[in-house]
């Protein structure tokens, strides 16, 4: 019995903590290729099964998600409100109606270039947008 428990234990936490705080080699180049000097930065594979580093330059944290075979897919990190492209709040607010955002991210994407993801609510729903810097929707 003991070794059935021991195997099970494996099964449910060994699995997982063998891809947390590991990548591919081929996505430690890449990483270490576009965030050169960034030494540390903690692994784990996502719902979309990309490898995602969490890491920080100059003290802002950021996400950097790649493929298993290296290829970088998009890193983003927070930003305020203060910091997001008047276009873009003005764009919320003509548009949308509203301008109680909940969450700013600035995305720069191998696909789609830079562009701002804004969660905000309109008429009590959440809406998840992308934006330009110029306030057009991309999504």
């Amino acid at each position: 019995m003991k070794y059935i428990s021991i195997i099970i234990i494996f099964v449910l936490f060994g699995c997982n903590t063998a891809v947390k705080g590991q990548a591919p080699d081929a996505v430690k180049k890449t990483f270490q290729a576009k965030y050169p000097g960034e030494n540390d930065p903690d692994w784990h594979k996502d719902d979309n099964g990309f490898y995602e580093a969490n890491f920080k330059i100059d003290g802002i944290k950021y996400r950097a998600d790649f493929n298993a075979d290296g290829t970088w897919v998009e890193t983003e990190t927070s930003i305020d409100k203060k910091d997001l492209p008047k276009a873009i709040r003005q764009a919320i607010k003509d548009n949308y109606g509203s301008e109680d955002i909940t969450e700013i991210e600035k995305v720069d994407s191998a696909a789609k270039g830079l562009f701002y993801d804004v969660e905000f609510k309109q008429k009590g729903k959440n809406m998840d947008v992308e934006f330009r810097a110029d306030g057009t929707v991309i999504n």
